[in-house]
């Protein structure tokens, strides 16, 4: 799989335009955080993987507060045993959720979070009695830890993002997503449908102008399963007059179930093991009621999960896992699987979803790639295999980087300062089908005022207009086209809500004029990058057709043989066109013959006479949003407010990281210094014993404040205290340095001395023109260095 990776990443590199810009793209899952990073620089690969400070390719998707303490990633899961209650988990899968559902999902993972509900009726957690974040701030957190792991990594700023969202994903939690994004300060170019990053990278490097195929992602996460339709293909296109041929991929469908990962097969060891502990311990004991003791069995049966996929039996032992009570066991791969059993048909159903809207067999699929962690288990890739009728299935992708990376491409395309040189075209689609509903004065509910807006799947980015003939300020309620293809957690299938105001005021000023046509409301909506709907803009169109007295108007044309003295023309014709505001449009002109005769016409007001003129007008009409529930989005004062509390934490932790990092140098200062001071007798020869002692008399009483008063010493202090060593010990060291540096700078001089010496004896007979005077000036400028040379040499050893 390394080498693949290394075979991708090294053709992706004739695939980039240089370019000194930097992006970044986000694989946020329910359990881990993957970052990649584009960044064109000499020497290093176009795409890589930001590292996190364990130097590992993932990082624990967790925020946790201990002790007024923020901690992210991997320091947040160092204490997950110890404080399950202070370390927050899935948040990705809570955004945009009402508290029911999410409160509901914490306590079957047994999740001890302290979940309340905020005004919107959407999920905050509470981190201490008087300290609440919502879930948004949560996420923004993580998503700063992301952005700062991508600007470590490649030591630029990074601000512009792609995040990838799982396909389920409605528009709340899109919403969401934006609006965490945004408190961490990260510009999201876009989110991108996790199926469609894995997409790309299956087909950035392949050449589908000989042969279209079909293929199925199949993502198996922590916590979702879906199955991704993509349709491959190449078409003709004209580049500086030669045709090339351009490969795209199209995605067909995708189905899903939302609540089908990783995580339920965990569930159920954890459940069985919890059962086997209760038996062995008795008295009425439940395991399940002690969060701290869940949390250690959750983290071990991870690991025996893990060792079960590649071997037949797997361990599990935890120490003092309740009551000081041990806990050790065994399982067998075919009693997990036992356990699992109805899992594995419900794995199928995404799959089989898709083919049956496609109207394709499983024969016609060219490959199935598999993607997401849960995909190793072994008997889950066996039920697929079975099911299409193949040995093999494809495993051509990183199941864990599949999408990060795929994604990073996107971002290079959208970017401004990164193009792509090989294209490959992109189309997918929308996840959920839309519909607009209109409420208000004079509109019957019936199919005229709920119109299909979005079909499912539709092209993304994509505009929409509809058009109405009401003259009343109304309602405007988008909603998902079907109830029973909602989104996880979601009960009502509208999720956004707009007051259209000044329609009335508008049709009431127009009432007395002579109205051509029914008044009209256009409405206009947009369709995301990211997924997103929403009503943009809205006009009144009005219609008026009046009668207006205009001049008339006499052409008289003088000196001329072919037309009479008093010609007048007419043409009479009706004519309009349309266009924005007060825009109008008359009715009659005046038509010139062409003779060469004419000279000098003129002209004779002889009055008004009425014509017939139409006019059209677009009044903009206000559009307030007045979504409530959980979807609804925060206030500019909340999120101003929001922002402001993660600012402050981000200064608290880098003051942290500095105090950290200042006490580490201290102390590690204290050490080196000692050992070399009290072990190397190298010193003794640049330093008394007397002057040693001083400086090991005073690196001790720094050691005995760090350990007691210094535990809890600022940054400053313990730099002042590094400061005060060094100005004792130094001179000692700067000797020591001198004890060897300075003989063999004297010996390169003496070397030089030397080799010019027997130059200029050679100049005697190779080059007898040079001048004498300018020779012997430099055999004395020679002899004097020479002279400075044993003069210092003898001082130093004194």
């Amino acid at each position: 799989m390394l080498f693949r990776l290394g075979i991708f990443l090294s053709l992706l590199s004739l695939f980039l335009i240089r370019s000194e810009s930097a992006v970044s793209s986000i694989d946020l899952g329910s359990e881990w955080l993957k970052v990649a990073v584009v960044n064109l620089k000499p020497g290093q690969s176009p795409i890589t993987i930001a590292i996190n400070e364990m130097s590992k390719r993932k990082s624990p998707a967790l925020v946790a507060f201990q002790s007024e303490t923020r901690l992210l990633g991997e320091e947040a899961a160092g204490i997950v045993a110890r404080y399950p209650d202070k370390v927050f988990s899935n948040l990705r899968d809570m955004i945009g959720k009402p508290y029911q559902d999410v409160k509901r999902s914490a306590d079957s993972m047994y999740l001890p979070f302290d979940v309340v509900e905020d005004s919107r009726g959407a999920a905050k957690i509470r981190v201490s009695s008087d300290v609440s974040y919502s879930v948004e701030e949560l996420l923004g957190m993580i998503l700063k830890y992301a952005s700062n792991l991508a600007e470590f990594h490649s030591k630029v700023t990074v601000k512009d993002a792609v995040i990838s969202v799982p396909p389920y994903f409605g528009q709340a939690e899109r919403k969401g997503l934006l609006k965490a994004a945004e408190m961490a300060g990260i510009n999201v170019i876009s989110l991108i449908n996790e199926h469609s990053g894995a997409a790309l990278q299956y087909g950035i490097d392949k050449d589908f102008s000989n042969e279209s195929r079909h293929v199925i992602l199949y993502d198996m996460g922590s916590s979702s399963t879906y199955a991704a339709l993509v349709f491959y293909s190449a078409y003709n296109s004209k580049e500086f007059g030669k045709t090339v041929s351009v490969n795209q991929f199209q995605v067909k469908d995708v189905r899903w179930d939302s609540e089908l990962g990783g995580q339920n097969m965990e569930l159920r060891l954890v459940e069985y093991f919890a059962d086997e502990f209760n038996k062995q311990v008795g008295n009425g004991v439940d395991v399940r009621k002690h969060p701290k003791a869940m949390a250690k069995l959750k983290k071990q049966v991870k690991r025996t999960k893990e060792i079960l996929s590649a071997n037949t039996a797997a361990p599990i032992s935890v120490e003092s896992l309740y009551d000081d009570r041990d806990f050790r066991s065994t399982i067998t791969r075919e009693k997990f699987e036992e356990l699992c059993a109805d899992l594995w048909d419900k794995s199928l159903v995404p799959v089989k979803e898709v083919l049956k809207h496609s109207g394709l067999k499983a024969d016609d699929i060219y490959a199935v790639e598999l993607i997401g962690g849960a995909t190793r288990v072994p008997k889950l890739q066996a039920t697929l295999q079975e099911y299409f009728g193949r040995k093999d299935l494809d495993k051509h992708l990183d199941a864990d980087e599949a999408i990060v990376l795929g994604s990073a491409l996107h971002a290079a395309n959208l970017s401004d300062g990164i193009k792509l040189n090989r294209k490959l075209g992109m189309v997918d689609g929308s996840s959920y089908g839309f519909v607009v509903e209109l409420d208000g004065a004079d509109l019957s509910k019936d199919e005229a005022t709920r119109l299909l807006l979005v079909p499912r799947m539709k092209k993304l980015p994509s505009k929409i207009f509809k058009s109405i003939n009401h003259g009343k300020d109304f309602e405007v309620s988008l909603a998902y086209d079907r109830e029973d293809l909602l989104p996880p957690g979601i009960t009502s299938p509208v999720f956004a809500h707009y007051s259209v105001s000044g329609l009335t005021d508008t049709a009431e000023k127009y009432s007395s004029r002579n109205l051509s046509a029914p008044i009209k409301t256009n409405l206009h909506f947009s369709l995301s990058r990211s997924g997103i709907l929403s009503l943009d803009q809205a006009d009144a169109v009005i219609q008026i057709t009046e009668w207006i007295e205009v001049p008339k108007k006499n052409l008289t044309v003088e000196n001329t043989t072919s037309a009479s003295p008093n010609a007048s023309v007419d043409n009479g014709a009706n004519s309009t066109s349309e266009e924005s505001n007060s825009n109008s449009e008359s009715d009659g002109g005046v038509s010139n013959g062409s003779n060469s005769t004419v000279e000098e016409p003129s002209t004779t007001d002889l009055g008004t006479e009425r014509k017939l003129k139409k006019r059209t007008f677009k009044i903009p009409l206000k559009i307030v949003e007045k979504t409530t529930g959980p979807g609804m989005p925060l206030s500019k004062e909340s999120l101003a407010e929001a922002k402001r509390r993660l600012e402050a934490l981000d200064k608290k932790d880098a003051e942290r990281r500095r105090t950290a990092e200042l006490k580490n140098n201290l102390e590690e200062y204290i050490y080196a210094t000692k050992e070399k001071l009290e072990t190397s007798e190298d010193f003794e020869k640049v330093s008394s014993n007397d002057e040693r002692q001083s400086v090991i008399k005073k690196l001790v009483e720094v050691q005995e404040w760090l350990y007691t008063d210094g535990e809890d010493a600022s940054a400053s202090e313990f730099q002042d205290r590094l400061n005060s060593l060094k100005a004792t010990a130094d001179p000692i060291f700067f000797r020591f340095k001198e004890l060897t540096a300075r003989p063999e700078a004297v010996e390169v001089a003496r070397q030089y001395l030397s080799d010019l010496k027997q130059t200029i004896r050679g100049w005697e007979t190779e080059k007898p023109w040079l001048p004498k005077d300018r020779i012997d000036e430099l055999s004395t400028s020679m002899d004097k260095l020479k002279t400075w040379l044993d003069e210092k040499e003898a001082e130093q050893k004194k």
